[in-house]
């Protein structure tokens, strides 16, 4: 594990068990739906790290990507956003539309419209509505 370990176990402590996933991997979507991007980023990193380059590992990678690049538009950095958003679909490429208990179909139609609002605008939109900020449906065991 990494220094981030404990810091990252007191996160997930605050979040309810999932019976059919990891805790980390839910721990992600909780992370997100809260808008806590970089957590996210950060919690699944715990779970990529150790298996990159193994098959499931382009599926962390590209969920991590597009944390990454909700952080960049938190921050105002369309750019490096619509460049994560591109990464992540590359990395989706391999997986069916429901995968590892998501609708990964509905992540991708989520990363192709923000990166195509940032191109549409010239990088003068922000996607990320403050008030309706995009939400994640939690791992479930029907799409596994």
């Amino acid at each position: 594990m990494s220094h981030k370990s404990p810091r990252i176990e007191a996160l997930l402590s605050r979040f309810e068990e999932s019976p059919d996933f990891s805790r980390h991997y839910a721990g992600y979507f909780r992370c997100f739906n809260a808008q806590l991007y970089y957590e996210a980023h950060d919690v699944l990193e715990e779970v990529w790290l150790p298996i990159r380059g193994q098959p499931q590992g382009n599926f962390y990678k590209g969920l991590i990507q597009v944390a990454g690049a909700f952080v960049h538009l938190q921050k105002e950095r369309l750019g490096p956003a619509a460049r994560l958003f591109a990464l992540a679909l590359k990395n989706f490429e391999d997986y069916p539309a429901h995968h590892a208990g998501i609708d990964l179909d509905l992540i991708r139609r989520l990363c192709i419209h923000h990166r195509q609002e940032i191109i549409d605008s010239g990088e003068t939109h922000n996607p990320l509505l403050k008030d309706h900020p995009p939400q994640l449906a939690l791992p479930c065991a029907e799409f596994k």
